[in-house]
């Protein structure tokens, strides 16, 4: 199974696409951020987001997606904007077919570090050691989208078993 994350932002969004190998294990094949800032408006940003979005799903052919949900927000006008890149991100997500969870922040900690309350060191470094990576993965948006791809792969995985 070939799962995406997503951390979405109108700025930047984060992605990640993790499989599982033949003993289960997760294995990273990509990761990275789809930059928005070179773009003003927040409508190119939207469209630009859906754009390379598309590109990396048609690239990449995932079997599932998760994205974070948005959990809370002080800056109203952050949280409105940050909707609305999670409304293109499941608009381009339900164009492929794909099925989706929403996580949570507290959930993805919990998923990957077995606390809830980890701070974000503590999930960067548990990514890496997940994945036996050498570094820490940045910048923090692509971190964040592993971690939100590790709790899918987990959760995907789990539903499979149950279902026999």
């Amino acid at each position: 199974m070939l799962v995406l994350g997503i951390d979405p932002g109108i700025a930047i969004t984060g992605y990640a696409f993790l499989a599982s190998d033949a003993q289960g294990e997760p294995k990273l094949i990509e990761y990275g951020v789809i930059d928005l800032t070179a773009v003003k408006e927040n409508s190119g940003r939207l469209l630009l987001l859906f754009d390379k979005l598309d590109e990396l799903i048609l690239k990449h052919q995932p079997s599932a997606a998760a994205i974070e949900k948005l959990f809370f927000q002080k800056n109203v006008k952050t949280a409105m904007a940050v909707s609305e890149g999670r409304g293109v991100v499941q608009y381009c997500l339900a164009r492929h077919g794909l099925p989706v969870r929403e996580f949570t922040p507290n959930e993805v900690k919990l998923a990957v570090t077995s606390s809830g309350s980890a701070d974000k060191r503590q999930v960067q470094e548990m990514v890496r050691i997940l994945l036996n990576l050498e570094q820490v993965p940045s910048p923090d948006d692509a971190a964040d989208a592993i971690a939100i791809a590790l709790c899918a792969l987990g959760t995907f995985n789990y539903e499979s078993l149950m279902q026999g």
